[in-house]
């Protein structure tokens, strides 16, 4: 019989490698100083006395419940549409997977004004598919609450692709082919079988694109403007807002971290759990 030692706790693990060293130390207090730092500054210098007024306020409420419908419209879009594109990505052997999964994460690196340059090329009044929408239909997306969501949507689709492509993939197929086996269609395997396991994914996923489209400014100012009750969101209104009244900025981009800190408590099991 072979007996083997039990693995050592982390605390046992730490004290027998020794101190860490200066060269690895330094920088990452630098790293956590520098991500720390401008968080605690911004709840430091938020006049606290005006938040609650500042919440109440009709120009922060309009953009606030602008903010909240197009944020769940664009989750909405996002699990419609890009659920069956992830499973595609991770379950469907087709030449060109690699060029379409390139193709979807690349808005992750665009930066944002980018990106609603390019949406305003494709459905503009004279867009490509933009001027046959006018001219078949008479209507145009640009400057509309239509077009706040539609660039919501470029920016976060890619995080709920990866995401629930990602999930799928580490549930892998076994289930998938004893469901087969059974005699079930793909489309039964998908509802039964694949999704219930990928579901973690699936609000991870959900979750980060939530909290990318409350977040999102450059395309959206781009491509849908910033009229107050129509297109103007949380980051549109803090941007104008900042010009004038910077005090009042920070009291706005306050609530903003709330609902941050809010969305990382709430997958704080998938992110901040030790390995």
């Amino acid at each position: 019989m072979t007996l083997t030692a039990p693995a050592p706790r982390t605390g046992e693990a730490a004290h027998h490698l020794g101190r860490p060293p200066l060269v690895l130390l330094a920088p990452a207090v630098l790293a956590a100083v520098l991500l720390v730092l401008p968080l605690v500054t911004l709840v430091l210098d938020t006049p606290w006395g005006t938040f609650l007024t500042e919440l109440r306020s009709e120009p922060v409420r309009r953009a606030l419940a602008l903010s909240a419908l197009t944020s769940l419209l664009t989750v909405l879009v996002c699990v419609v549409l890009g659920t069956p594109l992830a499973w595609l990505l991770a379950r469907v052997e087709f030449r060109g997977r690699g060029l379409l999964r390139a193709a979807v994460a690349v808005p992750l690196v665009l930066p944002p004004v980018v990106a609603g340059v390019a949406l305003v090329t494709a459905l503009g009044r004279n867009g490509l598919v933009g001027s046959l929408l006018r001219e078949t239909t008479g209507l145009t997306v640009p400057f509309t609450t239509t077009a706040v969501v539609v660039a919501h949507v470029f920016v976060s689709m890619p995080f709920y692709v990866l995401s629930v492509e990602g999930a799928l993939r580490t549930a892998g197929e076994r289930y998938d082919v004893v469901a087969a086996t059974l005699g079930a269609t793909r489309w039964t395997t998908f509802r039964r079988v694949t999704l219930p396991l990928a579901l973690p994914g699936l609000v991870a996923g959900a979750v980060l694109a939530w909290a990318r489209s409350l977040g999102e400014f450059g395309a959206t100012i781009t491509f849908a403007g910033n009229f107050p009750g129509t297109t103007q969101t949380m980051p549109s209104l803090i941007y104008t807002t900042l010009q004038a009244d910077p005090a009042a900025a920070r009291t706005l981009s306050m609530i903003l971290l709330v609902v941050s800190v809010g969305v990382l408590a709430g997958l704080r099991h998938r992110w901040l759990r030790p390995l």
